[in-house]
């Protein structure tokens, strides 16, 4: 099927899901290859989603070209009767949404074999939402199908993951990720290598430094800004011009989606753009506008999140330099800039620092005020030249 084809450098990963399919396809779900409830796991940008959704589309496909067209339509709409979505918006996923995903999954499929059920980032359960979710994994009806997708096995509780099985992603070559990007994007095999590289074969990030002139700018404001602190003052404004990329970073990914929803919103209401709202249908609007400042939230975090891993690439390339360790710098566009950091400390300061964003990271997991975190992080990374 050309659902595989979107799919890059996963090719044992697409061998079991695909026999699963074709085997449920032929034998039903009593074939051993095929079982009710699976866990995609891999590092971040590995693609687990998109393998969670072709696997859908390969399960929920009538099997002829036409259906399979069609089912692939729906399934990338999320529009499919027969499949079920947890994609959350927030910080972690409410115990609500699971029992709703739970209820709808004892229904029986109305078109296809089966019912399918897909849970992106079920990390971010917690271990209440999680037993929830564990009874219907421990009963679940004869044609259905979970597909969880996470991190890792040990993101989930060990009651869970004895009940799946999982299905491991590798990180994709930088060359798979680049011609991936010329082939589905468009871009010339310079921009997409450098992309590849930089996000660290992180295949959505590639995607967005390929085609995204402004994300490219402001991660090489971020690189700028560390090898310029050259004292405390220093350390903390650039602290304060990070966090304001990172915020400018969650705007330009949230703002034109929040304007869209908006919009759809007011015409399924009947409201003109620029119109008066009735008293009577502010709530529903209320509550679309929660959920974006929710999602504004998450995306905050994510972006800082992603300034704290380009600075360890770029921490872990002056360590490479100061070691005389073999391999490729990520960050080749600023090498001579690199060399010149790497003489004016040592080894051992430039692991501190690399430990401080560590931290810094679990800091701001644990909801520490990001300024903080990043003001104590950056300290560390004070290099005055030496004589």
């Amino acid at each position: 099927m050309a659902v595989w084809d979107e799919l890059t450098g996963q090719a044992d990963a697409i061998a079991i899901v695909e026999a699963a399919a074709s085997a449920s396809a032929i034998g039903g779900s009593g074939n051993s290859s095929m079982t009710h409830s699976w866990l995609i796991t891999g590092p971040p940008g590995s693609g687990r989603s998109n393998l969670a959704y072709a696997f859908a589309t390969a399960l929920l496909s009538p099997g002829t070209p036409e259906g399979d067209a069609a089912a692939a339509r729906q399934v990338a709409a999320r529009t499919h009767p027969d499949l079920g979505v947890l994609s959350t918006e927030r910080v972690i996923i409410a115990i609500e949404e699971v029992r709703t995903l739970v209820a709808t999954s004892q229904f029986s499929p109305s078109v296809g074999r089966y019912r399918v059920m897909v849970i992106e980032d079920a990390d971010r359960m917690a271990e209440r939402t999680s037993n929830v979710l564990l009874k219907a994994l421990e009963e679940p009806p004869p044609r259905t199908v979970w597909i969880l997708c996470a991190p890792s096995e040990a993101d989930l509780i060990p009651t869970i993951r004895s009940r799946v099985r999982t299905v491991r992603l590798r990180v994709p070559d930088v060359a798979e990720v680049a011609e991936l990007l010329q082939r589905r994007d468009g871009v010339d095999a310079a921009t997409a290598t450098r992309a590849a590289r930089e996000a660290q074969s992180h295949i959505g990030m590639a995607h967005r430094l390929a085609t995204n002139a402004d994300a490219r700018e402001r991660r090489e404001r971020t690189l700028d800004l560390a090898l310029g602190i050259r004292s405390v003052s220093g350390a903390v404004m650039a602290a304060s011009s990070l966090l304001e990329l990172a915020k400018a970073d969650a705007v330009a990914i949230t703002e034109q989606r929040d304007s869209d929803e908006r919009d759809s919103a007011l015409r399924s209401l009947g409201i003109e753009p620029g119109g008066t709202i009735p008293p009577a249908l502010r709530s529903q609007l209320r509550n679309l506008d929660d959920d974006q400042k929710r999602r504004a939230t998450r995306s905050l975090r994510d972006g800082i999140d992603r300034i704290m891993v380009d600075l360890l690439t770029l921490y872990r390339d002056i360590l490479l330099l100061q070691l005389g360790a073999p391999g490729e710098p990520i960050n080749v566009r600023i090498l001579d800039r690199m060399q010149a950091a790497s003489i004016s400390c040592t080894a051992v300061d430039t692991l501190a620092t690399m430990d401080a964003i560590a931290t810094a990271r679990e800091r701001i997991e644990s909801n520490v005020p990001p300024a903080l975190a990043l003001e104590a992080m950056l300290i560390t990374a004070i290099r005055r030249s030496r004589a």
